[in-house]
């Protein structure tokens, strides 16, 4: 099995609902996205796809983030705009956009350095 992975970065902020229903205060990120594809060959060029065509995928995936309050877009008005929904978010948008051959793997989600959460399948 062969294995790439891109990185990308948007700047936005969330407000987490918590358990008794009040919100924690807004609060902004830098948060840094990484995606891992793979495949079990490699196509004629002999790569498991284009690292510019995969990071161009992640960063159309992310665009309505950028500079936005996650809270107030409409995936998260259903869902609370945690590290762990934004993984699953990306990753569920960036697989339907992937050639047939390549898997998603995973999508990690950085939203403060040491602090990480990832979405797989």
């Amino acid at each position: 099995m062969f294995t790439i992975r891109v990185e990308t970065r948007f700047q936005a902020s969330h407000r987490l609902r918590l358990p008794d229903g009040s919100k924690e205060p807004a609060h902004d990120h830098n948060w840094r996205v990484t995606a891992d594809v793979s495949s079990g060959k490699l196509d004629t060029m002999g790569v498991v796809m284009s690292f510019q065509k995969l990071r161009a995928m992640l960063d159309e995936t992310v665009g309505d983030f950028h500079n936005a309050a996650l809270d107030v877009l409409s995936y998260f008005l259903q869902n609370n705009p945690s590290a762990e929904n934004v993984a699953r978010y990306i990753y569920e948008k960036l697989r339907a956009k992937l050639p047939e051959a390549v898997k998603l793997q995973n999508v990690r989600v950085m939203e403060e350095p040491g602090c990480w959460a990832e979405f797989s399948r």
